[in-house]
């Protein structure tokens, strides 16, 4: 473990707890309230975001639920909205394949399983375009997160940093996706950082604030 990097983590946790419990409280309350189409943004937002910027996606979401074209366009419509969002031809057509499937449905499948790593599984099989970080992703948005990583590149490189993994892997199968999810939850009960505290503080430490 890296005293250092540890020190830093430890830092900026101090700083931005009161914010972070913040966050996690208003994920929770999103779902309380939210209509299918609310849901069904965040499952399209953690569509566009892989290898794209988080805000820029979100734009997009926003752009597309006001527009309506989010709810009834088809790929074609939905392609201008995807600016600066990296493979968007192929992001437009998961978002309209995820709509067919799961629009209107997503609080009932969330609601039929007792258990969040067997919905993740469900999602990554179900959903075009999700693996187990973007599930994960979906999952902690709509206020279901406190087990899980969302182990994008910048949380593996910091993962790395502090020691808690020897090397950040160059692919991510469901096995090793889970050993690592295992091993950022030990780290983290040695810490006393619970798991989707640290997941914020490792965004704020690369992105320089709390965002989702």
């Amino acid at each position: 473990m890296d005293a250092e990097a540890l020190r830093e983590i430890f830092a900026i946790y101090e700083k931005i707890k009161p914010d972070i419990e913040k966050r996690l409280v208003e994920f929770k309350r999103f779902y309380e309230i939210a209509s299918e189409k609310d849901l069904f943004a965040e499952m399209a937002f953690c569509l566009l975001t892989p290898q794209s910027k988080a805000k820029v996606c979100w734009k997009a979401v926003e752009k597309m639920k006001d527009s309506g074209v989010l709810y009834k366009g088809s790929a074609e419509e939905i392609e201008p909205y995807l600016k600066g969002v990296r493979f968007y031809r192929t992001k437009a057509k998961r978002i309209v394949k995820a709509r067919k499937k799961f629009y209107g449905k997503i609080r009932k499948t969330v609601e039929s399983f007792d258990n969040v790593k067997k919905l993740r599984d469900f999602l990554v099989k179900n959903v075009d375009g999700y693996g187990y970080k973007e599930a994960s992703h979906f999952l902690r948005n709509i206020g279901f997160g406190k087990h899980l990583a969302i182990l994008d590149r910048h949380i593996l490189k910091n993962l790395k940093e502090l020691g808690v993994i020897d090397e950040v892997p160059k692919s991510m199968t469901r096995k090793r996706y889970l050993e690592i999810e295992e091993k950022m939850k030990e780290f983290c009960e040695r810490v006393g950082i619970p798991m989707d505290h640290l997941d914020l503080v490792l965004w704020y430490k690369e992105a320089g604030e709390v965002f989702k």
